[in-house]
């Protein structure tokens, strides 16, 4: 979900426009399908691409050194400076390349005229509110096939692949269907439940590691006129991020599997219920900071940064987008969500952490080829290390932190992770499905049910129906686990 932000979902990720958010959010889906139904209708582009050019050790994917490289980056949380910075390096590369770089939040509607016209840039951080939609893309062979990127010679080591220098998932994350890699995500997101150690410290608390504790927290912190919990409101997507994980340590990871293959009664899984009756005893009891259904993503990052709030669901480019109001000795963290009982089926730590930041080269671009080398430039360390060292958060590449002094929640992050081992889940309905997860699901039921406005008998019964229809929607393209 990647930085992404209104601002921005990022889903700082004003990402997290990441992850993706809009207020209208009913209104992104239904262009977002009239967008792929016209790139559906033509496969001819206007123009024609440029060829080929020769394979060697230094451009081992054979760029065509005099074609130019169109590149548009969402501009949220991540801001585009590490993206300017890796096309100085193509310059470099191939100075006779002219490199025409475009910087916008409006990725949809500014890109839609030119998929549908066949000449759509050669790669695109198709991020932010205005995401176009990742399983329909593919569904509609909208994007190329990065295979070639991955088995080509890493940028600092010939004798590595390139996939053999990203973390654990990231190549997964890019199939939908088979051995094709359609999206390479960039930036490696965290995503749990955030809060400040130094408010922890002043309740004499630690984070609770169970759902009795996270309630007696929240029961001291009202005392003190603190709320327990913040959550984007507008945007109530943003909850499966410590949600999710929850449901997965109580019942197993296979309950999210069975959610993201669009199963029969899957949300009826007993761990739904009770993470749902959790999440809702929150209000109940008046453990919500008051007004937050009615904020965005920013106002309630800046509620809980002001301590209004312990505890707010998002992902590690939190840090980066509320860098601003967060103060210098805040001591962020990030926490793993807290368990139900004893009777959980995964370890405290289970954590949900997967690629962010979406990059894809359009099947009908002009230099395919640029395009992916782009995306292996940004793939090096030197580059990983300046995106880290600047926006605070991890990239695809496994490593680039050496030699960095790590911010307090990229530390956190990296801990986070240290102490998931192989508890780490990838919930895959906001990448295949993102009208479901975020209008129906996010909007119309877990916003709803957070607001006191439905019971979570009624919002798992209403959840499950919009699941069964989008499985039974034969124009929408399904996807299932291998």
């Amino acid at each position: 979900m990647g930085s992404t932000s209104a601002q921005n979902n990022g889903e700082g990720f004003d990402r997290r426009d990441l992850i993706k958010r809009s207020a209208a959010l009913g209104l992104v889906a239904v262009p977002t399908m009239s967008f792929l139904s016209a790139c559906a209708s033509s496969d001819s582009g206007s123009g024609d691409k440029a060829k080929k050019g020769k394979t060697s050790a230094k451009n081992p994917l054979g760029v065509n050194e005099t074609a130019p490289l169109a590149v548009t980056i969402f501009d949220g949380g991540f801001g585009t400076k590490y993206a300017t910075d890796a096309n100085a390096e193509y310059k470099k590369a191939f100075p006779k390349a002219k490199v025409q770089f475009h910087a916008t939040q409006k990725i949809q509607s500014e890109l839609q005229p030119k998929f549908n016209g066949g000449t759509p840039p050669d790669l695109i951080d198709n991020s932010g509110a205005e995401q176009m939609d990742m399983g329909v893309l593919v569904g509609k062979k909208q994007l190329t096939d990065l295979t070639p990127l991955l088995d080509a010679p890493s940028y600092d080591d010939p004798s590595k692949k390139v996939r053999d220098t990203l973390r654990p998932g990231i190549v997964e994350m890019g199939q939908f269907d088979g051995n094709p890699v359609w999206i390479m995500y960039y930036a490696y997101t965290v995503y749990g439940v955030w809060y400040s150690q130094k408010a922890l410290d002043g309740l004499d608390a630690q984070y609770p590691e169970n759902w009795d504790d996270m309630l007696a927290l929240c029961a001291k912190a009202k005392k003190k006129g603190i709320a327990g919990w913040t959550y984007a409101g507008k945007y109530p997507y943003y909850l499966p991020f410590s949600l999710y994980p929850f449901i997965a340590k109580i019942g197993g990871r296979e309950v999210l599997d069975k959610i993201d293959n669009l199963e029969p009664n899957a949300w009826k899984d007993p761990a739904v219920k009770a993470a749902f009756e959790a999440y809702y005893e929150l209000y109940k009891k008046g453990y919500i900071l008051k007004g937050t259904p009615g904020i965005d993503h920013i106002q309630s990052q800046t509620a809980w940064a002001k301590g209004k709030a312990l505890f707010i669901p998002n992902g590690s480019w939190v840090e980066n987008e509320s860098a601003k109001v967060i103060p210098s000795d805040f001591q962020l963290s990030v926490g793993a969500p807290s368990g139900l009982d004893s009777s959980d089926k995964m370890p405290f730590g289970t954590i949900w952490a997967s690629g962010g930041e979406p990059f894809i080269v359009p099947a009908r671009a002009n230099n395919v080829e640029g395009g992916m080398e782009q995306l292996r430039i940004m793939l090096s360390e030197a580059s990983s290390k300046n995106f880290t060292s600047s926006v605070k958060s991890l990239t695809a590449f496994n490593g680039g932190t050496d030699g960095i002094e790590l911010t307090p929640g990229l530390k956190s992050g990296v801990a986070a992770l240290e102490k998931a081992g192989d508890n780490v889940v990838n919930p895959r309905l906001q990448d295949w499905y993102v009208k479901l997860e975020k209008e129906q699901i996010g909007v119309s039921c877990l916003g709803e049910m957070m607001a006191g406005r439905m019971t979570p008998a009624e919002a798992i019964k209403k959840i499950q129906a919009y699941a069964d229809a989008t499985a039974k929607d034969q124009s929408i393209k399904h996807y299932k686990h291998q």
